[in-house]
């Protein structure tokens, strides 16, 4: 399967609207922004799962700005919590089904009762992994079979990340769902355990100081130390400052075009 993207510093970024996504294909969705560029630099298997995304969307402004710095293209930010709702509404004209993985079970009970009232034709499940930094082979069989019992249309990995795409990577031919997305705080803005910043914020591309401004102690090292790196390599491409190796990636990297 493919879908138009193109690349920037190596990843294949989704490029069209939310609309234009295959709906009765298998996908394996995941997001890229400033953060995860950074930490997929030194973990190579998280890396390798965002690179063979099927759809890996541009979730964050830092990409936005990239795409238009290094490659003249200009593309919309779809935020992890855009591709949920974009689904959900599908799923209730299909009368379709969602699998919720990850989680406390207060928040995943929280998901269900607001579903109801908003997506009252979507059929619901989940399930709250155990909470621990590896999953055992026992915990990932486990996951598994209960998703694979449900059957969903859609499901929804919500672990954080790295983990949850690596886990969805390394899992991905044994779970039976049309489309597989990782989308971490999603669960808890939905839920409303978390708040998600004022659609004003959203609106002017400053999303990402509303959460550094709730969530100092977590958010700081996300926006003050990863996102420059994004824009150092950036600017290093853009220049032609990288090193050879960094150059010969993105010269052999053949983005996807529409089927």
């Amino acid at each position: 399967m493919k879908t138009a993207s193109f690349p920037l510093l190596g990843y294949p970024v989704y490029c069209q609207d939310l609309s234009a996504m295959p709906q009765n294909q298998k996908l394996i969705i995941n997001t890229l922004n400033g953060h995860s560029y950074t930490v997929a630099k030194k973990d190579k298997i998280f890396s390798h799962a965002l690179r063979t995304s099927d759809i890996l969307l541009p979730d964050g402004i830092s990409v936005v700005m990239g795409a238009k710095i290094l490659e003249g293209k200009r593309i919309k930010k779809i935020a992890g919590y855009d591709v949920f709702l974009h689904l959900l509404h599908l799923l209730e004209q299909q009368n379709g089904s969602c699998f919720f993985l990850g989680a406390m079970p207060d928040t995943l009970k929280r998901i269900k009762e607001k579903l109801e009232t908003e997506f009252p034709h979507v059929r619901v499940g989940s399930f709250s992994p155990p909470y621990k930094p590896v999953f055992s082979e026992e915990d990932s069989r486990l996951m598994c079979e209960q998703v694979n019992l449900f059957c969903p249309d859609v499901l929804f990995v919500g672990m954080t990340a790295p983990k949850q795409e690596k886990w969805v990577h390394e899992n991905k031919e044994k779970l039976d769902a049309r489309i597989t997305c990782s989308i971490g705080a999603v669960f808890d803005f939905y839920a409303g355990t978390s708040e998600r910043p004022p659609k004003w914020m959203i609106d002017m591309k400053l999303e990402w100081l509303g959460r550094l401004l709730k969530e100092p102690k977590r958010m700081w090292r996300r926006y003050l130390l990863s996102t420059p790196v994004f824009f150092i390599d950036v600017f290093r491409h853009k220049y032609g400052l990288a090193k050879n190796g960094e150059q010969s990636q993105l010269q052999n990297y053949t983005p996807n075009r529409p089927a």
